[in-house]
Formats: C-alpha cells, sequence, structure tokens
C-alpha cells in the first residue's frame, strides 16, 4: 500500500517534467509540454519536455529537457561549430 501512495506524488515541482513509464513514439514525444503558461509579464512561455535532434547518421532521437539537458547543450555548441571546428556566433 505505501508503494502505491509514493507512485502518485511527483518527483518535480513540475508534472510536465515527468518522464513516462510507458514507452512512447519520438511523434507522442515531440508532442508533450513541460511548460505552457503566461509569465508575469503575460507573455505565453512554451518549453517542450522533450527536444528531438537528428544525429549524424540520421536517426532522431528525443531528448527530456531535465535529465540529457548536458546532451542539449552539447548538440547547440556542435550546431555552432563551422567544418573547420571554429565557433561561429549568429
Amino acid at each position: 500500500m505505501e508503494d502505491n501512495k509514493e507512485k502518485k506524488i511527483h518527483r518535480t515541482a513540475n508534472p510536465g517534467d515527468v518522464i513516462s513509464e510507458q514507452p512512447q513514439t519520438i511523434e507522442e514525444k515531440s508532442q508533450q509540454q513541460a511548460v505552457n503558461a503566461p509569465d508575469i509579464t503575460g507573455d505565453q512561455i512554451e518549453v517542450p519536455t522533450y527536444f528531438v535532434v537528428e544525429e549524424p547518421d540520421g536517426e532522431k532521437k528525443a531528448l527530456h529537457h531535465v535529465k540529457d539537458a548536458e546532451e542539449i547543450s552539447d548538440v547547440i555548441r556542435e550546431a555552432r561549430v563551422d567544418e573547420e571546428g571554429n565557433r561561429q556566433w549568429w
């Protein structure tokens, strides 16, 4: 009985951060939003739960915005480097 009660408790402040225990497709993951609410200024803030990235071999991968934050940062860094390895700033 204690186990059932514990499973119902979210281990995160934001329910959108919860990773489903059921297998999901990349399509399903790409539709999830961790945050979809107005901020203090009234602007609507939307944060996806998963960022879908394409690997060099063409495979798509869904990265969780909290659990995989370091890998997401690596992908962003790679995107900012040209063919010679020089960092590009936009």
